[in-house]
C-alpha cells in the first residue's frame, strides 16, 4: 500500500489572512458625515470596502498594507469600522462615534476694518472652525483663507464697502456673523498752524474727512508724538521733531493712508548776529537794527522782558524801537518766530552823564582855553557843547574830560556832555571880552 496517497495535499501558495483593524482617527465625527478618518491595521492590500456600521464609506484610499484613509458616511450612534479584502472581513470591534456637531461660532475679527480695495489679512477666532470650507465677507467669498486651528482662521478680505458680516462655513453649518467695516481713505485738507519749530511739541489741528478709526498721523516720515481724533473731520496732533523745511502730513485709517494734501513747514529758530547801536538811554525810543537770519514771520522782539515795536525788513534784518528801562545795565535781545526764540546778544541801557563842575568857568571870547569837566558817565562821550557849538574834547576817565573852549560872544553859555545815555544838565561857562584902555 502506498501510504503517501493518504497524506493531505500542500497548497502551492501561502494563504493571505483576513484584514485586522486596530484603530481609527479621529474616533468621532459629524452625523452629517464627511469626516476624513485614518484606519490603521494589517493586510489592507486589495481592500474592496470600508464600512461604518452598515454604511459604506463615501470614499476610501488604500495608502499601504497598514493604512486606509476613508471618508465617513452619514450615520448615528457608535458603529464598528470594518475593512473587506479578498481574504475576508475584519472582525475586531473598533468603533467610530457619530456626534451631533453644532455649527461654527465666531467671537472676534482682528483687525475689524480695512480699505475698500480689500487685501487686508484678518484673523477670525471662535470655535468649531477646523473644517472650514468657506469664509465670506457679506456675500463675497474671501479670495483665500487658512485654518490655523479649531479656534482660529486667517483670511484675506475681498474688496467691499460699508460694514459687512463675516461668516465661516464648515461641515457643521454656517457661523454667526462678526462685523467688518470697509473704510474710506482719509483726506487731509488743512493744518493750522502749518508751521512750527524744528524741535516740535506744538499742537496742530488737521481738518479733512474720514478720520474716524485713524491709526497714525505722520509729518513726512515721522509719526506724530500723539494725536486725538476729535471728529470725523478733525484731528489734534502733537508735532514731532523734524528738520527745517516742508513735509507732507498724512493720516492712516481703516481705509488706507491719505494722499499728500497738507504741507507743514519746520522752521529753524532765529539767529541774531548784531545789534546796532548796542547801547542807548534809559528812556529808550531810539531805533536799532538787528541783523541775523530766519527773521521772517517774527512775532516778537524783546529787550530783556520788555517788548519792542518792530518791523521785519527781510529774513536777515529787523528794525526795532527800544523800549524804556528803569535801571542801567545790559539786557538780552531776543527775536521770536514760529520757529522758536533766538538771540544771545545784549543791549546796554545807559544813564545820562552828570556834569558837576567846570574849571576854569571863565574864558576869553576868542576861545582856546582848556576846560576840565568833572562828573560821571563820561566814558562814552560823543560830544561836548558850549551852547550849540561843538568843542574838541578828550576823555580822561569816566569822571573827567578836557575840552577846548570854542570862540563866542561875551556872556554865559551852557556846557553839556552827550553820551549814548543822553545829555547832561548844563553848567555855565562865561566868556569875557579883553580889557579896554
Amino acid at each position: 500500500m502506498n501510504a503517501s496517497r493518504y497524506l493531505p495535499k500542500r497548497s502551492s501558495a501561502l494563504a493571505v489572512p483576513p484584514p485586522t483593524v486596530l484603530s481609527v482617527s479621529p474616533g468621532s465625527g459629524s452625523v452629517a458625515g464627511g469626516t476624513s478618518v485614518t484606519v490603521t491595521g494589517t493586510n489592507f492590500s486589495g481592500a474592496s470596502n470600508v464600512r461604518f456600521g452598515a454604511n459604506a464609506a463615501m470614499s476610501f484610499t488604500v495608502d499601504s498594507d497598514t493604512r486606509i484613509t476613508a471618508v465617513a458616511p452619514p450615520g448615528t450612534g457608535t458603529v464598528q469600522v470594518t475593512v473587506t479584502t479578498p481574504a475576508g472581513i475584519s472582525s475586531q470591534f473598533v468603533t467610530y462615534a457619530y456626534t451631533q456637531v453644532t455649527g461654527p461660532v465666531l467671537s472676534s475679527v482682528t483687525p475689524p476694518s480695512g480699505p475698500a480695495a480689500g487685501g487686508t489679512a484678518v484673523t477670525l477666532t471662535g470655535s468649531g472652525l477646523s473644517s472650514t470650507t468657506a469664509v465670506r465677507f457679506g456675500s463675497t467669498v474671501a479670495p483665500s483663507f487658512t485654518v490655523v486651528s479649531d479656534t482660529q482662521v486667517t483670511a484675506v478680505a475681498p474688496a467691499g464697502s460699508g460694514t459687512v458680516q463675516i461668516t465661516v462655513t464648515t461641515s457643521g453649518g454656517t457661523s454667526n456673523g462678526v462685523a467688518y467695516a470697509y473704510g474710506s481713505v482719509p483726506v487731509v485738507s488743512g493744518a493750522s498752524p502749518n508751521q512750527g519749530p524744528v524741535f516740535g511739541g506744538n499742537t496742530v489741528i488737521l481738518t479733512g474727512s474720514n478720520f474716524l478709526g485713524a491709526t497714525a498721523v505722520t509729518f513726512g516720515t515721522t509719526t506724530a508724538t500723539s494725536f486725538t481724533v476729535d471728529s470725523p473731520t478733525r484731528i489734534s496732533a502733537v508735532v514731532p521733531p523734524g528738520a527745517a523745511g516742508a513735509v507732507q502730513i498724512t493720516v492712516t485709517g481703516p481705509g488706507g493712508t491719505s494722499a499728500p494734501g497738507a504741507t507743514y513747514f519746520y522752521l529753524a529758530a532765529p539767529v541774531l548776529s548784531s545789534v546796532t547801536p548796542a547801547s542807548g538811554p534809559l528812556g529808550g525810543g531810539i531805533s536799532v537794527t538787528l541783523t541775523g537770519s530766519h527773521f521772517l514771520n517774527a512775532t516778537a522782539v524783546r529787550f530783556g522782558a520788555a517788548a519792542a515795536s518792530f518791523t521785519v525788513v527781510s529774513d536777515t534784518r529787523i528794525t526795532a524801537v527800544v523800549p524804556p528801562a528803569s535801571t542801567a545795565g545790559a539786557v538780552q535781545v531776543t527775536v521770536t518766530t514760529p520757529g522758536g526764540t533766538g538771540g544771545d546778544l545784549t543791549y546796554e541801557y545807559l544813564a545820562a552823564p552828570v556834569l558837576t563842575a567846570l574849571s576854569p568857568v571863565v574864558g576869553p571870547v576868542s576861545g582856546g582855553d582848556i576846560v576840565t569837566l568833572t562828573g560821571s558817565g563820561f566814558a562814552r562821550t560823543t560830544s561836548v557843547r558850549f551852547g550849540t557849538v561843538t568843542a574838541a574834547f578828550t576823555v580822561v576817565s569816566d569822571t573827567a574830560l578836557t575840552a577846548t573852549a570854542p570862540p563866542g560872544p561875551p556872556g554865559p553859555v551852557g556846557v553839556t556832555v552827550t553820551t549814548p545815555g543822553g545829555t547832561s544838565p548844563a553848567r555855565t561857562y562865561s566868556r569875557v571880552p579883553p580889557p579896554t584902555i
